[in-house]
Formats: C-alpha cells, sequence, structure tokens
C-alpha cells in the first residue's frame, strides 16, 4: 500500500521558518521525481518546488531563494525547508510522487503565517 505522508506544518510569524516533510512508503522512492505544491484558500493549486531523482531542483519563482527542497533515499523521505516566510505563503502544502506511468498525492499539511 502506497502512503505519502506530509508533516511540520503549522502556525509561524512572518519572517520565520519551518520545514515541511514527506514521508513515502510502498514505492520505490528512489525513482521517483518529489514536488511540492500548494493551495491557498480560494486559489487554484500552484507549484512550489521539485527535485528529481538525480537531484536536480527547481522553484517557483515566488519561492526561489527562500524554499529549499531536499530529499534523503535511505529514509525515503522528502524537505521543503521554508525561510523568511511571508504571509502569502499560507497553504496547505502537498507531497508529489511521479515517476511517471505512476503518481501519488499526500494529504497535505497546513502552512499559517501570521503578519
Amino acid at each position: 500500500q502506497v502512503r505519502i505522508v506530509e508533516s511540520g506544518g503549522g502556525l509561524v510569524q512572518a519572517g520565520g521558518s519551518l520545514r515541511l516533510s514527506c514521508a513515502a512508503s510502498g514505492i520505490g522512492f528512489s525513482i521517483y521525481s518529489i514536488a511540492w505544491y500548494r493551495q491557498a484558500p480560494g486559489k487554484q493549486r500552484e507549484f512550489v518546488a521539485v527535485i528529481s531523482r538525480g537531484d536536480s531542483t527547481n522553484y517557483a519563482d515566488s519561492v526561489k531563494g527562500r524554499f529549499t527542497i531536499s530529499r534523503d533515499n535511505a529514509k525515503k523521505t522528502a524537505y521543503l525547508q521554508m525561510n523568511s516566510l511571508k504571509p502569502d505563503d499560507t497553504a496547505v502544502y502537498s507531497c508529489y510522487a511521479n515517476n511517471g506511468p505512476d503518481s501519488y498525492w499526500g494529504r497535505g499539511t497546513q502552512v499559517t503565517v501570521s503578519s
């Protein structure tokens, strides 16, 4: 059974930091690219960051220089380090594992940034 579970969300003041985790089970984690998406209330889900199975990364312009995506294949976990958080970063953050034929979503973790 495949499980994708996010954790690490919470309430933080503007300028603060959080580290999100995306723990996977039931998949060959190392062959999947892992992406983070977010959805704010009343808005469409948007791409945040992605790390390929070869560890190349890409970021949305809105988070470049503030967020860092990484992965630990031995732990089957990906991370999103979020620094200099802004109220506009408030959203549900979801993890997406994809290797082409197969893809899986987690249920998300809430991040709330107060001004």
